[in-house]
């Protein structure tokens, strides 16, 4: 790993390391992967206008959100089947997390319990996909309760199943359907074949999708999966009303790109929000999550404003801070760390992004990132 110097580094060895249709499930957006394209190309229509002579010696990178005082303005955002990808991948990159003092989100779409994640890291969050049916909803949430979450996080944006014309063409599918094509892939790639899928096979048994709902879910390979992410399209507002009557603790909605829904997420008490198009990986076309960022910030009032997409470097934390966003997350070069190296390639990504925001921090005169304006921004 001496040879990985930014997270962009990571991408190559993953693809290498993975299976040609899960390196294609990660790394893929949806239809024409516009979506995907714009949370990168955002970044670039802004530069960044730096003070010097200001004395930036004793500089940190502690920031707050939600009442505690973490290492970095960054976190690592939910990402489904990671223990498919990376042996024990849910656990490796939850104690990353822990060990470097930011925060960490357990996807619902996740193939370890969430309660073993739980005791791996106590601080995490638990992110919920959940149809609108109020009885699954509240004994869902009375497991995260249960297992001592104090942050549920609910993704709002996947009413709709993607077009994923680009997991069909890698051979990826939900269910993982047995193929002479997905045998092959796998045989061309013995490390993971022994290191990660058969040596979890051994020990756990066929994975399943563990916390979509309050029981076990379905095997990956079982034609229920498919049932199971299908049947959100009857969540709306009134259920987002009814979980924050039920979960006592802090709740954030993510998949948010209209200022109206934002509004609407602080009208019904939500904690937080986090704008994001998914990765780009539902509505092709749509905007980022930092282009909401501007607008969403006037609806916001006091609620937390947090985005992901796209972020790579430490100036695009920068960028995002000063557009208006508490708090930013990142996703696939956390999981791509996980594929090369376990819970060392998480902290390596996470020391890489450390190192590079401290570094910006400095070059432009200020001393912590709760420094960072609109000021520091030229369009």
């Amino acid at each position: 790993m001496t040879k990985l110097l930014s997270l962009n580094d990571f991408e190559t060895p993953a693809r290498r390391r993975l299976p040609r249709p899960l390196f294609g499930y990660i790394s893929g957006g949806t239809e024409t992967t516009a979506a995907r394209a714009d949370n990168r190309a955002v970044f670039a229509e802004y530069r960044l206008v730096p003070r010097v002579l200001r004395g930036v010696e004793g500089r940190g990178l502690t920031h707050p959100l939600f009442g505690r005082d973490w290492q970095a303005p960054f976190g690592i955002a939910p990402m489904g089947i990671v223990a498919l990808m990376a042996r024990d991948g849910d656990v490796c990159m939850a104690r990353a997390a822990q060990a470097e003092g930011i925060p960490y989100v357990l996807s619902g779409s996740s193939l370890t319990p969430l309660e073993r994640v739980r005791e791996a890291n106590p601080d995490g969050w638990f992110q919920a996909y959940l149809p609108g049916e109020d009885d699954r909803i509240r004994a869902l949430i009375e497991r995260v309760r249960r297992a001592g979450h104090e942050t549920l996080v609910l993704t709002a944006d996947t009413a709709v199943l993607a077009n994923r014309e680009n997991n069909i063409r890698s051979g990826f599918s939900t269910p993982l359907r047995v193929t002479p094509r997905l045998l092959w892939d796998f045989g061309l790639h013995p490390r993971w074949v022994f290191g990660t899928f058969l040596r979890g096979l051994m020990q756990d048994g066929m994975p399943h999708f563990e916390n979509s709902f309050a029981e076990r879910g379905a095997p990956i390979i079982s034609q229920r999966a498919a049932r199971d992410f299908g049947r959100k399209d009857h969540l709306n507002w009134d259920h987002v009303a009814l979980i924050r009557d039920l979960w006592q603790g802090r709740l954030v909605v993510k998949g948010l790109l209209s200022p109206r829904d934002v509004a609407e997420a602080r009208k019904l008490g939500c904690d937080g929000v986090i704008l994001s198009n998914h990765g780009g990986r539902q509505l092709d076309y749509a905007i980022s999550g930092v282009r909401a960022l501007s607008v969403a910030r006037e609806e916001a009032g006091s609620m937390a404003l947090m985005v992901d997409g796209g972020i790579r470097r430490g100036t695009d934390v920068v960028k995002a801070l000063a557009l208006g966003a508490d708090f930013v997350w990142i996703g696939r070069p956390m999981l791509y760390g996980a594929v090369i190296g376990g819970q060392d390639g998480v902290q390596k990504a996470i020391g890489i992004l450390k190192r590079e925001l401290h570094r910006d921090i400095g070059l432009l005169g200020l001393m912590a990132p709760s420094e960072v304006t609109a000021e520091v921004l030229e369009r």
